[in-house]
């Protein structure tokens, strides 16, 4: 119960890793609120939280809109006095096709809308959840980027450069508002079995079956879990990471290494 007592607020917790935290987190004591663009997701994390003993709230909305981050933030606040935890974790990729193509294929629509969600979506949440971490003396931000983000990935321009721009957000936050209690630190996660990677799943899964390419995708021979992510991310948000600030916890069975 390490975040007993405790407000925190997840977005992209619809499905797969976010959801997963919702979980761990609710389990830890803390109560949660969730936020995805498809509210039957969101109803079934809710159903699994409270079936795991926690309670919150979840709210059907595009992070990448301003009006609907304002809405949450100040939803959770009103609702349950707080907020002292923010998971930055709403995210799309594979969903947009053609931002993974090369550039030049690259729709300039597709480029915006993954730029605007994985993106700008942090910096909207940040800037209306740290003036309420103020008042409650402190706070912890965890902000999912990608393995792609401290490395190229091909064809993944527009990922790769709004991943690159949430790391070295998080830095700049750490350093910024560390001194007023507010931790800011990132996780990098390398393949990992969500929804977002689905349409992906048959090369990588070809890839993992030939010992040669394997460490491709992970030395360990497998893509990563939503609970594994989930537990990475919660122990940057909990007092167990009180010395952790502006850290970038890469995630990815090894992969980076390889």
């Amino acid at each position: 119960m390490k975040l007993q007592g405790k407000v925190a607020l997840i977005t992209g917790a619809g499905t797969g890793v976010g959801r997963a935290a919702m979980i761990l987190f609710a389990q830890e004591g803390a109560t949660v609120v969730g936020c995805s663009r498809t509210q039957s997701n969101g109803d079934e994390t809710m159903r699994l939280v409270r079936a795991a003993g926690g309670q919150g709230a979840f709210h059907a909305a595009d992070v990448g809109n301003a009006a609907d981050c304002q809405r949450i933030v100040n939803s959770t606040v009103s609702q349950f006095g707080r907020l002292d935890i923010l998971v930055n974790n709403a995210s799309v990729g594979y969903s947009y096709s053609g931002s993974m193509d090369a550039i030049m294929d690259t729709p300039e629509a597709d480029w915006d809308d993954v730029i605007r969600i994985n993106l700008k979506s942090v910096y909207l949440m940040c800037k209306l959840a740290i003036p309420e971490m103020r008042k409650a003396g402190g706070g912890a931000i965890v902000n999912v980027a990608s393995i792609g983000g401290i490395r190229g990935m091909l064809d993944a321009h527009a990922y790769s450069a709004a991943k690159g721009g949430v790391v070295n957000l998080t830095r700049s936050l750490a350093i910024t508002y560390g001194p007023e209690n507010i931790r800011t630190n990132c996780l990098a996660p390398g393949g990992i079995d969500t929804p977002m990677i689905a349409p992906r799943m048959g090369d990588i899964n070809a890839l993992l079956a030939d010992a040669a390419t394997a460490t491709m995708i992970s030395p360990l021979g497998r893509v990563g879990t939503p609970e594994e992510m989930a537990k990475a991310i919660f122990y940057l948000a909990s007092p167990d990471a009180s010395y952790t600030n502006g850290a970038i916890l890469v995630v990815d069975g090894g992969h980076t290494a390889a």
